[in-house]
């Protein structure tokens, strides 16, 4: 598809009056009209990519519009959010992002975008419970051995998190914050990566989503000692979480979000809310996603916003205190 510029684009709108209209309130009840696309700053096959098919698989056809999922990596999610942006702000193009969303703002400098007022929230779409795994040979059968060995030996102890900046790495500052020890953390570019070398022996311990570690556990390669969520996984039951082994209150799972460009029509962000709240609701839906560890949420815009700044807050906070910085 040919790519207008400004000028060309006004000329398109003079040209054709009666195809545009000239009621935003027509064109707000007439949505959608033709495709919407989902932005996806992630590659093909990531938790937020299988998230955004299955969800918005079923929009299309509730809406009985094509939803393309429009895959734009690079940048830490600002390359798919520029894009975002550069769109007309018409409620046919979304933005699903994440942690970067919150943490970009404190960690990169000279952003081409404002984090804060360019997007406004529709919905989170999913959390991704993420476990602590160790290699295993790792002398701890429990999250309070874990903590005591790497008590014993600080700085010693290392863990991988795919990210740098992630919700793995925030996870990993946090518990460090909760229990006073030190680890030292390694980025990896890839969730596999990690779990790879995990599993190898190379590291120690990694944080990462239950998706990412089952095939190296079901091999018997790694040893899972807790889940960072605030319930147990359902598809780790036997697993306790943090809070269950001493540390109330723990709650860090990944998640990926739908954000609208701000100036986006609100019935349509409400409509759009309402599409996959029923996507995450059908049958066929919550089983693909349910099986790989993937938790629907689908909250309205207001409780997504109020939880993005409670989440915000925390993040910010575990890094000016780790120093934390994007290599």
């Amino acid at each position: 598809m040919p790519i207008l510029d400004r000028r060309g684009l006004l000329g398109l709108c003079m040209a054709a009056p009666a195809v545009l209209g000239t009621s935003p309130a027509a064109a707000q009840r007439a949505w959608p009209s033709r495709n919407v696309t989902i932005v996806v700053p992630y590659g093909p096959g990531g938790a937020a990519d299988t998230v955004c098919r299955a969800i918005f698989a079923r929009v299309s056809e509730t809406l009985g519009q094509t939803v393309v999922i429009d895959n734009r990596t690079g940048g830490n999610t600002v390359i798919g959010a520029q894009h975002a942006l550069q769109q007309p702000h018409d409620g046919y193009t979304f933005l699903v992002n994440s942690s970067q969303l919150l943490v970009n703002p404190v960690l990169m400098t000279n952003l081409p975008l404002d984090f804060r007022t360019a997007f406004v929230p529709v919905t989170r779409l999913a959390r991704f419970p993420q476990v602590l795994a160790v290699r295993r040979d790792f002398p701890a059968a429990n999250l309070q051995e874990f903590i005591a060995h790497a008590r014993q030996r600080p700085g010693a102890v290392n863990y991988g998190t795919p990210p740098g900046a992630g919700m793995g790495q925030m996870t990993g500052e946090l518990l460090q914050a909760r229990t006073g020890i030190r680890i030292q953390h390694i980025a990896y570019r890839l969730a596999t990566d990690a779990a790879r070398e995990v599993a190898s022996g190379t590291l120690d311990a990694v944080i990462l989503t239950t998706s990412t570690i089952q095939p190296h556990l079901q091999a018997g390669r790694v040893r899972i000692l807790g889940v960072t969520s605030a319930e147990r996984s359902p598809v780790l039951p036997d697993v306790p979480t943090f809070a269950e082994q001493g540390l109330q209150g723990f709650s860090m799972d990944d998640w990926s979000g739908l954000f609208a460009p701000s100036g986006v029509p609100q019935p349509i962000i409400a409509r759009m809310h309402a599409l996959v709240a029923e996507a995450a609701r059908d049958a066929a839906v919550i089983q693909r996603l349910s099986a790989v560890g993937s938790v629907l949420v689908a909250d309205d815009p207001a409780q997504f916003g109020s939880w993005l700044n409670e989440q915000r807050s925390l993040l910010e906070q575990l890094i000016r205190d780790a120093k934390i910085t994007l290599t």
